[in-house]
């Protein structure tokens, strides 16, 4: 298993390629056994073969480096088999084995913790036991030396073990927080979504009814000045549907206006104050519908309270979303409007006496955009034809916001 990935732009080493980084690394080494053996060399003297191949087998040990990370059990066993047969042959006896202990410390970094246990065992079984079966007096390495490499071995290979833990509890650090950023800009994109969901679902409730009641305004004026009155009741005909086209436009454009201002105010914290559109609304809402010919009547039961206002104008805009159905749709002359305070819900029945939906027919985004309103408080909407003809919508809304626990990713 190679080594995590690291992050680039730390160091200066880390800014290089891993190759040139090894290469680096084995020019370095070659260096300084080069110029240590150059300096034992002028107080030992030896054959030039064995001159050769010394240098030979320290170009082979240094150059196994560059491989280290690709194949680090094959370069520690390569350097350990460079240093087995140079000590004994060369009597100028190098600093060839930092090329095994930097061999060894890198097989323990990368992973192959039980391959540098077996290779130091190994090492140091090897040099004991030789040094065992040397004559008397002949010994290259005493017992206390035996000693320090025994502990030089180990600590190699606890180092690279450690650096290895070191470098993969950097790695799940690294991730785990690309993973909280990743995430953090899915909840900003899934909060953006929904406000954009939400503005929407304003402008559409506004202008659906603002603009049906219009149409429906001035249709049954041209249907009444098409019958050709007289003069005086023409005009007050006129001045009516004038009168209600402006004053539905005039409630339309300041409630659009209060949308689109939340644009304009993004960084602004949740309002708290009571909205503009609520059901202390309710009457303005029903008056306008009786301009536009319905007969509207409302009726309220129990104790009302004050509402939250992001509830306060979702009941609004669920009782305003049905009367523009029933003006649009119904083709009903009357719609009653309920409202039942209980203790912990209030409750909104909107029933009309028109024809009622087809049968079969999906449902519309207008009352799909009411059944979300309502979900989104934990409340719940249903939206049918009545049992005694008509079309029925009927919401229940908490009387307070639900809260959300922190973490929620909602």
């Amino acid at each position: 298993m190679s080594l995590p990935p690291r992050s680039p732009g730390r160091s200066p080493r880390e800014r290089l390629s891993p190759r040139a980084a090894d290469a680096l690394v084995a020019g370095a080494v070659l260096v300084v056994v080069a110029v240590w053996t150059l300096v034992s060399a002028r107080y030992a003297s030896e054959p030039v073969v064995r001159t050769v191949l010394g240098w030979a087998l320290v170009l082979v040990g240094c150059g196994a480096l560059y491989f280290r990370r690709r194949q680090p059990v094959a370069v520690a066993v390569v350097t350990l088999l460079a240093c087995v047969v140079y000590y004994p042959l060369s009597a100028q006896d190098g600093p060839l084995m930092i090329t095994f202990a930097l061999a060894l410390y890198t097989t323990a970094a990368e992973g192959r913790f039980a391959a540098a246990v077996a290779l130091a065992a190994v090492t140091l079984l090897a040099v004991g036991l030789g040094e065992v079966r040397q004559q008397p007096g002949h010994r290259q390495i005493d017992d206390t030396s035996l000693v320090m490499l025994a502990g030089w071995l180990i600590s190699l290979v606890a180092v690279g073990r450690a650096q290895r833990t070191r470098i993969a509890y950097l790695h799940e650090v690294e991730q785990r927080a690309l993973a909280a950023e990743r995430e953090q800009e899915a909840r900003a994109r899934q909060s953006a979504t929904e406000e954009r969901l939400r503005i929407a679902r304003e402008v559409h409730d506004v202008l659906g009814h603002s603009i049906s009641l219009i149409n429906v305004q001035s249709g049954a004026a041209l249907h009444r000045l098409g019958k050709g009155p007289a003069p005086e009741a023409g005009l007050v005909t006129a001045t009516e549907a004038l009168e209600a086209v402006k004053a539905t436009s005039k409630d339309a454009l300041r409630e659009l206006r209060a949308t689109l201002g939340v644009l304009r105010r993004a960084d602004e914290p949740t309002p708290t104050a009571p909205s503009s559109s609520g059901l202390a609304l309710l009457g303005d809402l029903a008056e306008r519908a009786r301009g536009a010919g319905l007969d509207v009547r409302t009726e309220s039961t129990g104790t009302p309270v004050p509402l939250p206002p992001p509830v306060d104008l979702a009941a609004y805009r669920i009782v305003q979303e049905s009367l523009t159905n029933v003006t649009r749709h119904a083709g009903a002359r009357t719609v009653r409007i309920t409202l039942d305070w209980g203790a912990d819900v209030v409750r909104l029945r909107i029933e009309d006496d028109g024809g009622g939906a087809p049968e079969g027919r999906p449902l519309g985004s207008g009352i799909r955009g009411m059944a979300e309103r309502a979900r989104a408080f934990g409340g719940e909407l249903t939206a049918e034809n009545g049992a005694g003809g008509g079309f029925l919508v009927d919401a229940r809304l908490p009387l307070s916001v639900p809260t959300v626990p922190e973490g929620d990713p909602r």
